[in-house]
């Protein structure tokens, strides 16, 4: 009876033994699958290695599928599931999309491999497209026809095959871009990282109606001031100070600048940008509080410019009046044309005024003014109720001072923002700052159509 109570010592070690044995070092026991069949291509079937395993392929559509399909039911069940039309092939008939399946590989191959060259015109055309604002379609319906006609008139008909080997479709030329955008923001950060840097931002709305935050960085690199864009963000939500400044600090953190390198913040006169407790400056200040705040000037000259007397803005509204009562008719809009050519005027028509288009304004005012006779004898022919205005002196007089005082705003504005011109004196920034690493100062660029900012 006792060798049933108690086990021997040596009947356990051979259990343990045995019982080891039967399971693998990690604890799992190895699954068992099939081996491909030469058969399995009745089903339309064969086989790939992947991750060193064999896995069956359908040579229809060439799907892979896994590991456990490998059973003669499975496939079967497939192929009539998903191929009904091939059910009852003969042998041949899969045999021969085999062939065409490897063929086919072999041709993705050889076309996949891309020429250095045709690489780097790739990358050229595509860096004049975004150059040009054009849209991406350009570059494979026009310019690479263009540039194989040229070629081939040019140089020989073989020379035009060449080019047809430059990738220059619709997605191609995007992911150029996308590439080459990638490529100057980590050269920007990069130069960014421990040195003194100043920030403009302002909000912008596109044609779709959508917010961005656009972001413009300015710092000092090998003795040169270089301004550049940071980033263009979407708003997702809403546009307060809190909004605005979570966009940007998300930016900060994910390239890790240092917010206290921060010397400078120039934002328009909004109380989501502008803010003293809530605004964007606020915020950024909170995290560096050396950063000086400054108004842009452009948007503080278009805020001037609203303010003026209402005799002024008389003259403004009937300016504006008088260009859509010629410009928004096809039919006067021709006949004023034919009028200025024949009285041998220098311009054939007038430009529209948009309150978005900041340069748009003195513009329309100067067009005006130099086809002030034109626009009198047109509107005197059709009996318009604003044509003895183009004949009254002091109207004409406010007229001139009004083209004349932002036609100098658009000559400053434009200055501003040229590349070769910093804005700064030797003893003085744009701002009135004194012009050194800490105290740096962002050349002004008109971005934004708040309402309060316009004219």
């Amino acid at each position: 009876m006792k060798r049933f109570l108690i086990p021997s010592s040596s009947s356990s070690e051979q259990s343990e033994v045995s019982g080891s044995s039967e399971k693998k070092e990690d604890g799992k026991r190895k699954t068992k699958y099939r081996k491909y069949d030469d058969r399995y291509l009745d089903y339309g079937f064969t086989c790939v290695q992947v991750n060193n395993e064999e896995r069956p392929q359908c040579v229809i559509f060439l799907k892979v599928l896994a590991l456990e399909s490998m059973l003669p039911s499975k496939l079967k069940r497939h192929l009539e599931s998903l191929h009904p039309n091939v059910v009852g092939k003969p042998r041949e008939f899969f045999q021969r999309k085999l062939t065409e399946a490897k063929l086919q590989k072999t041709t993705f191959s050889k076309q996949a491999k891309v020429n250095s060259n045709a690489l780097l015109s790739s990358y050229k055309v595509a860096y004049r497209v975004a150059q040009c604002k054009k849209p991406h379609t350009i570059a494979e319906e026009l310019i690479l026809p263009a540039a194989v006609d040229m070629v081939t008139i040019m140089l020989c008909e073989d020379a035009g095959k060449q080019l047809l080997k430059v990738p220059l479709s619709n997605n191609t030329i995007s992911r150029r871009i996308n590439v080459m955008a990638d490529d100057i923001n980590d050269h920007i950060i990069c130069n960014l990282k421990g040195k003194d840097f100043a920030l403009q931002l302002d909000k912008a709305t596109d044609n779709q109606k959508d917010t961005h935050l656009i972001c413009y960085v300015r710092f000092v690199n090998e003795k040169k001031i270089v301004e550049d864009l940071l980033f263009c963000k979407e708003m997702k939500g809403g546009t307060t100070g809190q909004d605005l400044f979570a966009v940007v600090d998300d930016f900060m953190v994910q390239n890790q600048i240092d917010w206290e390198r921060c010397v400078g913040v120039c934002t328009d006169g909004g109380r989501s940008m502008a803010g003293c407790y809530q605004g964007l400056q606020a915020r950024i200040r909170s995290k560096s509080p050396n950063a000086i705040w400054t108004h842009c000037i452009i948007h503080r000259e278009a805020l001037a410019a609203g303010n003026l007397s209402e005799e002024l803005h008389n003259i403004l509204k009937i300016v504006t009046k008088v260009i859509h009562f010629i410009k928004t008719r096809p039919m006067k809009a021709r006949f004023f044309a034919k009028l200025c050519e024949d009285m041998g005027a220098e311009h054939s028509c007038l430009l529209f005024y948009s309150s978005s288009r900041w340069l748009s304004l003195g513009n329309s005012l100067l067009r005006v003014y130099e086809l002030r006779n034109e626009i009198y004898s047109y509107l005197h022919d059709d009996e318009h109720w604003f044509a003895d205005k183009f004949i009254d002196a002091d109207f004409l007089i406010q007229m001139a001072f009004l083209s004349d005082l932002f036609e100098k705003l658009n000559t400053l504005n434009k200055s501003l923002q040229d590349d070769d011109e910093d804005g700064y004196s030797q003893d003085e920034g744009m701002f009135g700052v004194a012009n050194s690493p800490s105290q740096l100062n962002v050349k002004c660029q008109d971005l934004d159509d708040d309402e309060d900012d316009q004219y």
